[in-house]
């Protein structure tokens, strides 16, 4: 019965030692050499200092900047508080709050159709993309603000669209930080 026992210890340990240990170091170490800059968080420099990441949105509210997705994660765009609203579709609450959306944002590019993607968040609050569409819709604000051309914000924004993924995998995007880190280099 001893013998039984012992077993079952090692073999606990041993497993819980590669599996809980060596794997993640393993499958780090590859990441690393491999998609050093992936494996550290895709973060985003300026001046020596880190100032966001490709992979998580941030709040943008001036008028001379790009607007990400709106956010449900927290108190706004909080990543340790990712996640949706968990609204229905039928919750008033969701509904009004697009509706406001939509309004507020028909104010800004009259007789224009509001993007899907600027009114409602993504499921984890936190999707640094937005479409192209939705992009170009932000044009007049943002040139009006900046006193830039609509046509070379155009070409700022076509610069920066993704395709998608080996061709057929998601859809074309657009990250909004680095569009915005390149629009403050455009204006200057």
């Amino acid at each position: 019965m001893h013998s039984v026992w012992r077993t079952s210890i090692r073999f606990t340990i041993v497993t819980a030692v590669l599996v809980g240990i060596g794997y993640p170091l393993l499958v780090t170490g590859i990441a690393e050499a491999i998609f050093p800059h992936k494996a550290a968080g895709s973060l985003i420099l300026k001046d020596g200092q880190v100032i966001g990441s490709e992979l998580l949105a941030q709040s943008f509210t001036s008028d001379k900047y790009f607007h990400p997705r709106p956010s449900a994660a927290g108190n706004g765009y909080d990543a340790t508080s990712s996640g949706g609203s968990n609204l229905a579709q039928s919750n008033k609450t969701l509904v009004d709050r697009i509706q406001g959306s939509i309004d507020k944002l028909s104010v800004e590019n009259p007789g224009h159709p509001v993007p899907i993607d600027l009114v409602t968040t993504s499921g984890s609050g936190l999707d640094p993309d937005i479409t192209p569409d939705a992009a170009f819709f932000q044009v007049p604000r943002v040139a009006k603000a900046r006193g830039i051309s609509e046509d070379r914000i155009h070409q700022l924004i076509e610069d920066h669209i993704t395709s998608r993924q080996l061709g057929f995998l998601g859809e074309p995007r657009v990250n909004v930080l680095d569009l915005n880190l390149d629009l403050d280099k455009l204006a200057r």
